[in-house]
């Protein structure tokens, strides 16, 4: 069974990304928000942890971190208020697992032999996960640092779910290269952030996307 769902790997866990992005354009924002969203993350976690899962000692790191991080999460909800420290605690965890993540997508798809679908399903997995990673960073920039981002909805302080929003909005537009000019980075820290995302996405275009293109023509030939 473990075999089986091991070699869906990469379908899994894009699907689960593609479903987390976009569920809320064909459901309720409310309703997704609140049910399927916690569930879908926790799918994308679980096959996470498959897609590592031929390494146990980063296997086990992984869950260890992610333990952590609920955790944190259960303590912050007890005390029944948001703790600054908590909330760097738990975003740091998800950094690290979407990181080791993305690293073993990205070898895995590397020192693949053959382009099939898995690889296709693991790059484009790979590309959505240095996505998160860039919002992670975000997240943790403004949460240190408020106001380190201006644009958009960042300035209604009434209405704090729509900085995590716009934050994934900007660290993605600026992984593409698009960079409409809406949300603008305002700090130092913040611009070298920045930068760093947008290099991300343009190193992953030209060597690993380029990389995979050459074996599916070498394979074609």
């Amino acid at each position: 069974m473990l075999e089986k769902l091991y070699h869906s790997r990469f379908e899994l866990f894009l699907s689960s990304q593609v479903a987390i992005l976009f569920g809320s354009l064909i459901m309720p924002a409310a309703l997704f928000e609140t049910v399927l969203d916690p569930i879908l993350f926790l799918i994308n976690l679980l096959a996470g942890i498959l897609l590592i899962s031929k390494k146990p000692r980063l296997m086990w790191f992984c869950v260890g971190v992610l333990g952590l991080s609920a955790i944190v999460f259960i303590v912050s909800i007890l005390l029944g208020k948001a703790s600054k420290e908590l909330g760097f605690l738990r975003l740091g965890g998800y950094f690290l697992f979407y990181l080791v993540v993305s690293f073993e997508i990205i070898r895995q798809v590397w020192y693949a032999k053959r382009v099939n679908k898995n690889v296709i399903f693991g790059l484009v997995s790979g590309f959505i996960s240095l996505g998160l990673i860039g919002f992670f960073i975000c997240m943790s920039i403004e949460m240190s640092t408020p106001n380190s981002f201006q644009g958009a909805f960042l300035g209604m302080p009434e209405r704090p779910e729509f900085v995590a929003e716009q934050l994934m909005y900007f660290s993605f537009i600026t992984l593409m290269t698009i960079g409409y000019g809406d949300i603008i980075p305002i700090t130092s820290l913040a611009q070298k952030a920045t930068l760093l995302i947008g290099l991300l996405g343009n190193f992953y275009l030209v060597i690993i996307t380029a990389v995979v293109i050459g074996k599916f023509i070498n394979q074609s030939k």
